[in-house]
C-alpha cells in the first residue's frame, strides 16, 4: 500500500471515529466520552484509537470540531446562494431547527449538551465552545442588520435582542423535546421564529416570509 493510500485510509478511519464520537457525545457528553468506550463502539483497540488522538482532551476537541463542521455543512453552506438578509436568515434558522429535530432520538443538540457540561469549567473545550457560540450569534446579528439595510425588517429592530430570542426558541425546543418529550416542540419553535420575524418585518419582509411557507 502506498503512503497516499495509507493517508486516505487513516483520514477515513478518523472521520468514522469522529462521526461515532459526535453521536455518543450527544448522549453522554464530551466528558463522558472515553477512549475505551469509543474504541469499543467503533471496533478498534485503545492503541489504535490513540494513534488518532493522543489524549482525552484532543479527542474532545476533535469531536467538537467535527460537530461544528457538520453544522456548517448542513446549515450554513446550503444558504450561501440565498439572498442575504431575511431570506438567508430564515433558511438557516429553519435548517438549524430541523437539524436538531433530526437528532431528537440521539440526545438532541450536541452544542446544548456540551454547553451544559462546560459552561462553568475552564479549559480548551470551553474556550472553543465560547468562540463558536459568539461567532454563531454574531452571524445571526449580521443577517438581521443586512435585513434592515435591505428593507426586510424595520429599521429600529435591535439585532442583539432579536438574535437572543431566535436562539432561545431553538434551545427551548431542544429542552422541551429532550426533557419533556414534547412532540411538537420543534414546530412550535418554527412558528415562534416566523411570528417574531413577521412582527418586526416590513411589507417587503412579510412577502418574503409568506413566500417561504408556500
Amino acid at each position: 500500500m502506498s503512503t497516499a493510500d495509507t493517508n486516505v485510509e487513516s483520514k477515513s478511519s478518523r472521520e468514522r471515529i469522529l462521526e461515532v464520537a459526535v453521536a455518543m457525545a450527544r448522549k453522554v457528553g464530551l466528558e463522558g466520552l472515553s477512549i475505551g468506550a469509543l474504541a469499543k463502539e467503533v471496533g478498534m483497540s485503545k492503541a489504535g484509537l490513540f494513534a488518532h488522538f493522543g489524549s482525552k482532551e484532543e479527542l474532545q476537541l476533535a469531536t467538537f470540531d467535527a460537530a461544528l463542521a457538520r453544522f456548517t455543512k448542513r446549515v450554513l453552506a446550503p444558504a450561501e446562494q440565498t439572498e442575504r438578509g431575511l431570506p438567508r436568515l430564515l433558511q438557516v434558522i429553519m435548517d438549524w431547527i430541523s437539524l436538531t429535530e433530526c437528532a431528537r432520538d440521539q440526545g438532541g443538540c450536541f452544542f446544548y449538551a456540551v454547553s451544559a457540561e462546560f459552561d462553568g469549567r475552564p479549559g480548551a473545550v470551553r474556550d472553543r465552545l465560547v468562540l463558536a457560540s459568539k461567532q454563531w450569534l454574531e452571524w445571526i446579528q449580521r443577517q438581521i442588520v443586512l435585513a434592515k439595510e435591505r428593507g426586510h425588517l424595520l429599521p429600529d429592530v435591535d439585532e442583539i435582542q432579536l438574535a437572543f430570542e431566535i436562539h432561545a426558541f431553538e434551545q427551548q425546543a431542544n429542552w422541551a423535546s429532550q426533557l419533556l418529550k414534547q412532540d411538537d416542540a420543534f414546530e412550535r419553535a418554527r412558528i415562534s421564529v416566523r411570528e417574531r420575524l413577521r412582527a418586526l418585518a416590513t411589507d417587503k419582509g412579510k412577502a418574503i416570509l409568506d413566500a417561504a411557507v408556500r
